[in-house]
């Protein structure tokens, strides 16, 4: 199936990065994910001081809600992530390089902020996607939970 998602990872003028796509845009219905944390189904904290759990966490918190708007990585067009330090990056991106598997990398931003709702916690991550209005059954994402 053809995408219904362009990517331009550099337009003219700017300079190409590997960590993301510089224009996402396309055609479907509008998906918003609010702000994922590393909680499990429970509400308890996964990877207390430990980003690349808490990172593993986060993304199959959003793999979770893709689902539910029967969406899946490969629709979303947009992250934003927000970390108590920068330097968590590394591992946001080591668990957003899993979720994705070789699919295109969608628009992102990332800030770093003085506090999440619970000190505990070191970051959040929101997306944004676009799901074809018409999608066949067998090419319908399947849940995968990324560990």
């Amino acid at each position: 199936m053809t995408s219904h998602l362009t990517h331009v990872p550099a337009p003219e003028g700017l300079a190409p990065s590997a960590q993301y796509s510089h224009v996402v845009w396309g055609t479907g219905r509008f998906v918003a994910i609010s702000g994922q944390l590393a909680l499990d189904g429970e509400g308890a904290l996964v990877g207390a001081g430990d980003p690349a759990a808490q990172a593993r966490q986060v993304f199959a918190n959003v793999e979770r809600c893709l689902a539910a708007a029967g969406a899946g990585f490969g629709d979303v067009v947009k992250l934003t992530y927000f970390l108590t330090d920068v330097a968590h990056l590394p591992a946001v991106r080591e668990a957003r390089d899993a979720a994705f598997a070789g699919l295109p990398l969608p628009a992102s931003s990332a800030v770093q902020v003085g506090a999440l709702v619970r000190p505990e916690l070191l970051m959040e991550v929101e997306a944004f996607a676009l799901v074809p209005e018409e999608r066949p059954e067998e090419d319908r994402p399947e849940l995968r939970l990324v560990r």
